[in-house]
């Protein structure tokens, strides 16, 4: 690493202000600073010193998502292949076909990332470390990769730069790039086929729990089966048992909101309950246990890695209370109700991403009468 390190100083003037690549510097820094702590100095003003910064924040939460990286890929495999295989031919399997999309969303994005920071003049935004890899996670692995990557150029420049970039976004981008996948080549996004890739045993299903439901069918899939991950779905979404370790990751390390996991959860038990009570003839999803939609579908994924987003989720104490069971709400009425795409979780985000800053307002709006009432019982 010494090596590589006196290498980097030893070009790093050609990139500073002055030298012969001056307009790439932003491309070098961001190269730079990934591999190493920035070594820059506050100049002014108060400041902490702290070797943590947004990229070792952003690479925390990417191993977040590696235990459900991991399960995916051996799940893909395994749905695909069937009984009697060995885990590293599940694996094998589920990697060759899982690993262009990564390469694809990262190549691509990150590409676009350098393009905005060279020609605006400033550094490389560092979110897109975690963006580039949920992706991949929430597309169906037989999803086309051109269709991928124009998902993905989509995302970054309408959903995320034309906004100013990192911490700018109304929208969540992952999720903004599900959102013109689903709505652009809808086909390849729903339906039975589309959560297994070249299946080649025979009697394999590729319908999801939620696409069962959606036919007014009870599945025959275990709750075991659900919360371990063995079924049809989204590469990191099926299994919730590794979700809540990247979420334990999460909350350790502080970087996500327990407020909103806990409160997205009251909100989708409320309604499902809700929904239990009520009952229906003609739609499965009413009668399916209020405790199982979250255990299927995308909810948990999009509660621990989505939800929880601190660009595009509210920020305030109270809001963040209002923000989560309000996104849990949405994500179970939206589904049970919507007649067409069997899961609410990605349109209950993005729906309150565009309310939480109206929410932190109407909660700051508050605090300040309420102060203020208490200010003038003080001068009485």
């Amino acid at each position: 690493m010494d090596f590589l390190r006196k290498q980097i100083d030893k070009i790093k003037p050609h990139f500073e202000k002055g030298g012969k690549y001056e307009k790439f510097g932003p491309a070098f820094g961001g190269i730079e600073t990934f591999l190493y702590v920035p070594n820059h100095t506050t100049k002014v003003g108060s400041h902490i010193r702290d070797g943590v910064d947004l990229k070792r924040v952003m690479m925390v939460v990417v191993i977040a998502l590696l235990p459900a990286l991991i399960f995916g890929t051996w799940n893909i495999g395994y749905q695909n292949l069937g009984e009697g295989h060995s885990f590293w031919e599940y694996f094998s399997f589920g990697g060759v076909r899982i690993l262009p999309m990564i390469i694809i969303s990262y190549g691509v994005g990150l590409g676009i990332e350098f393009a905005y920071a060279i020609f605006r003049g400033h550094s490389v935004n560092e979110g897109y470390l975690v963006t580039g890899l949920l992706i991949p996670l929430i597309m169906p692995i037989d999803l086309p990769l051109w269709m991928l990557t124009i998902s993905v150029i989509f995302a970054v420049v309408i959903g995320k730069e034309a906004f100013g970039g990192t911490g700018m976004n109304i929208l969540n981008p992952a999720l903004i790039a599900r959102a013109f996948a689903l709505f652009s080549y809808a086909p390849f996004m729903s339906g039975n086929t589309v959560w297994v890739a070249d299946s080649v045993a025979d009697g394999v299903s590729g319908e999801t729990v939620l696409g069962v439901l959606a036919g007014n069918k009870m599945p025959d899939t275990s709750v075991f089966d659900m919360f371990m991950g063995y079924m049809p779905g989204s590469v990191g979404e099926t299994s919730v048992l590794m979700i809540l370790i990247g979420a334990a990751i999460l909350l350790f390390t502080g970087i996500a909101s327990w407020r909103i996991m806990v409160a997205s959860v009251i909100g989708a038990s409320l309604t499902g309950l809700l929904f239990n009570a009520i009952g229906s003839d003609t739609n499965a999803l009413f009668n399916f246990p209020w405790w199982q939609h979250m255990l299927v579908g995308g909810f948990a994924f999009g509660m621990v890695f989505m939800a929880t987003d601190p660009v595009t989720a509210a920020q305030t104490t109270k809001g963040k209370w209002i923000y989560g069971f309000l996104v849990g709400v949405f994500a179970i009425l939206i589904r049970i109700v919507n007649p067409t795409i069997p899961e609410g979780v990605m349109m209950a985000i993005l729906l309150m991403n565009v309310f939480a800053p109206t929410i932190d307002h109407y909660v700051i709006e508050s605090n300040v009468k309420r102060r203020k009432k208490r200010l003038q019982k003080v001068k009485a």
